[in-house]
């Protein structure tokens, strides 16, 4: 089993929230240092950026990248140019182009390239795409519901392009569908709602549909309060399915069948271990590509200023 020796680039909220933690379980991963201009870690070396973290450990074989979207292209391409795996925190790149320049890069390099789905690895999801597979899809709805002054404190840069603004959270929905559902889906209406200070969605509706002509319709807002709601409730020819909490909780057909704590950057590190001593790459761009669609696609309606 490889020793992966790992520099985590950028520790914002969700680097100390969730990825910390995570690296602590994994086993054969060590978290050697960090990078970011602003803030680090305790007790642990703390770097401005990621190459004087590199030249100071040239021990780290492996990165993980969660600074802002529009950063990710250049500092990944740094890292395989000098021979370190690569986790990209989602989404995976600011555009398409740039992820698939990041593929072709790690696979000439002989590096592992890892888009970091981190809500397919959530307890139910797994289960969620075997009962789907013999099934025909009817009818999906999807509701994701978020407080962005809860996830994205004093966060300006999600408002800007490359941000996503609602598509930040959404696109975990989308990472989830694009995994569970058994057939490719693609836009065919969508209603962006944009605040008037902001040039991404702070909400968005968006109807789909498959080769089977199934309805699948998304409801994103990042205005939520109170509980949040991420959850995906699917209609096939054989019953109902709902995956709700993120993930966490399975019912088929009235039956609970998970209901468990989430774990899913614990997961996903143990995956990016495994592509590492596989010498493999997972690298899935679907849930950006429907993102880019909406942005082609979509309406735009503008809303009232965001306040933070």
């Amino acid at each position: 089993m490889s020793n992966v020796q790992l520099g985590l680039v950028g520790f914002g909220k969700i680097a100390h929230d969730q990825h910390l933690p995570a690296i602590a379980e994994t086993a054969n991963c060590q978290l050697v240092a960090t990078a970011d201009p602003y803030t680090s870690l305790q007790g642990l070396p703390g770097y401005q950026d990621m190459q004087e973290m590199l030249d100071a450990h040239p021990e780290i074989n492996a990165v993980a990248i969660c600074t802002p979207t529009h950063l990710r292209y250049t500092q990944a391409r740094m890292a395989l140019l000098q021979g370190k795996h690569v986790l990209l925190e989602k989404p995976p790149g600011a555009t398409l182009s740039e992820v698939e320049s990041l593929v072709t890069l790690a696979a000439e390099q002989g590096m592992s390239l890892f888009a970091a789905w981190h809500s397919r690895f959530a307890p139910g999801v797994a289960q969620a795409r075997d009962w789907l597979r013999e099934r025909q899809v009817q009818r999906v709805d999807i509701e994701w519901k978020e407080d962005v002054r809860v996830w994205h404190p004093g966060q300006p840069w999600i408002w800007q392009p490359g941000g996503m603004g609602v598509f930040d959270p959404g696109i975990n929905a989308l990472s989830i569908a694009t995994t569970i559902l058994p057939q490719p889906f693609f836009l065919r209406q969508g209603i962006l709602q944009i605040p008037s200070n902001c040039q991404t969605p702070i909400a968005a509706e968006l109807a789909f549909t498959d080769a089977q002509k199934a309805s699948i319709k998304a409801h994103f807002d990042f205005r939520q309060t109170g509980p949040q709601t991420w959850d995906i409730h699917v209609k096939t020819d054989d019953g109902e399915l709902s995956l709700t909490q993120g993930g966490g909780r399975l019912v088929i057909n009235g039956e609970i069948i998970i209901d468990a704590e989430e774990r899913e950057y614990v997961e996903l590190y143990a995956h990016f271990v495994s592509l590492i001593d596989g010498q493999r790459s997972d690298v899935d761009i679907s849930p950006l590509r429907h993102v880019a669609d909406a942005f082609l696609y979509g309406h735009r309606e503008t809303v009232d200023a965001f306040a933070e």
